[in-house]
Order: structure tokens, then sequence, then C-alpha cells
């Protein structure tokens, strides 16, 4: 039953999956590195946000993501986090995906993982134990993506540029001409790009990124109304529009359901 551990110490042993608890303070951060397994990272209390070279993903409470094995991330802790952790084998993950994703975990599999972590990392396959871990390995994939907490980067150098810079001081006024102007490209051209590079429009990215960094603020406690000034939309029901728009509840309705 590996708690506050990593999954390096068992990464040998000869199991397809392997189930690992942590617990890590406020601002905590997980500096790069990669798995050799493929990896579920679940919170079960506070915010993460997990950064790979291809983009940041936004994980609120009771909600995981997906990374994959060789995947270079980093994970920084947005208020007190406990994790429950999934690491499967090359062959038990082949029919998952092959990028970062941040999907739902329903009640059932939230109960299957708090059930894991509290189980021998060398079960009996043929014990109680092996019929939980494979039962996992059929609910992992039902499990459903969330989009709109994912925020790809583009591979295009000064693209990605311009959208890191971007996302340390988002605002919904920015405009498809700004940035096209800014790159030296046609609007359409800056179109085509755009949506080649993050499999995108220009008007989603923009939402989702300030969506990326008004969450991590809200979940902190922050009010609505100053995230919403700060992030330079109008008033409060602009931003709580989009919010709604994007994420499908107000932002009030959205951290209860989800924190």
């Amino acid at each position: 039953m590996p708690r506050n551990s990593s999954v390096e110490l068992f990464d040998k042993v000869s199991r397809p999956l392997i189930a690992v608890g942590n617990q890590y303070a406020d601002r905590h951060v997980i500096r790069p590195h990669r798995h050799r397994r493929s990896q579920l990272l679940y919170g079960t209390t506070g915010t993460l946000m997990v950064m790979t070279a291809q983009g940041s993903w936004i994980v609120p409470p009771q909600r995981g993501v997906w990374i994959p094995a060789g995947v270079t991330h980093e994970v920084h802790m947005l208020g007190p986090v406990a994790t429950h952790s999934l690491y499967l084998e090359p062959d038990a993950a082949r029919d998952m995906p092959d990028r970062c994703q941040v999907i739902g975990i329903s009640p059932f599999m939230r109960g299957l993982l708090a059930e894991a972590v509290d189980l021998p990392v060398e079960y009996d396959p043929a014990s109680r134990a092996g019929a939980v871990m494979a039962l996992i390995q059929h609910e992992l994939r039902r499990q459903q993506p969330l989009p709109p907490l994912a925020l790809p980067f583009p591979a295009d150098g000064q693209l990605a540029k311009r959208c890191r810079a971007f996302l340390q001081n988002p605002t919904p006024h920015e405009t498809i001409e700004d940035w096209s102007r800014s790159l030296g490209l046609s609007r359409r051209s800056f179109t085509r790009l755009f949506r080649r590079e993050t499999g995108l429009s220009f008007v989603t990215w923009r939402q989702q990124a300030c969506l990326a960094a008004a969450l991590p603020r809200l979940v902190a406690g922050e009010a609505v109304t100053a995230v919403a000034i700060d992030l330079g939309y109008d008033n409060p029901a602009a931003f709580t529009t989009m919010f709604k728009r994007v994420l499908g509840s107000a932002p009030r309705h959205y951290l209860q359901a989800h924190g």
C-alpha cells in the first residue's frame, strides 16, 4: 500500500497496474520528469496544473489527467492536494490516448481508486485485489475527456512563443488581427496555422487560456469580480457568461459541483 512514495520504487514489480497515493502542500511543484509507465493522475482534493512542451492542463478536484508513458511533465499544486495515481505498463495502456488529456472520473471509479491505493503492490492477480485492479483497467477506458480544461501549445516556434506570452497576461480583447499582424501573417494564413498547430480555433483557444488563468484563482477563493476584472472582462457578467458557455455552469456552481 504505497503512500507518499515514488512509483520508481515499485516500477519493476511485475504487475500491469500499480496505484500510489500522495499528499502535497499548497504551491508544491514536481519538477519536469517522465515515467516508463503511463499515468492517470487523479486529485481527490486541491487543483493540479500539469505542464508539458505540448500544452497545459487544469485538473480540478475529483478529475484526472492522463499522461502517456515517456511524456516529460511538471505538476503544480494549487492548494493542498491529495492524489491517487495509477501507473500502467505499456501493454496495459495500448489502446489509451497517446496525448495528455483531462478526463472525468465517475463516482464508481473514484471508489475503485480509493480502494487501489490501499492494496499490496505485489497483489495476487487471482485474488480480490487482482479483480479490483482488473476492473480498474476496464473502467479507465470508460472515463470521458474534458477538452475545455486543456490548453494545447503549437510546435511552431514563433506561434508557441506568442501563446506562452499571452498565457502570462490573458485577455478576451486580443483579436486574430492583433496576432496575425504581430506574426507578419495574413488573417487567413494565421487562422489556418493556428488550427493546424493547436487543433482549436483562435477564439476557442483564447477562451480556454482565460479559463486556465482563472480557475486556480477561483479555486483558491478569489472573488469572481476580481478575477474577471483582472482578466480584462468588461464586467463579471461577461466573464460568467463565457465560463458557463465553456464549462456548462456559472463559476460558483461549477466549483461547488467539482470541489
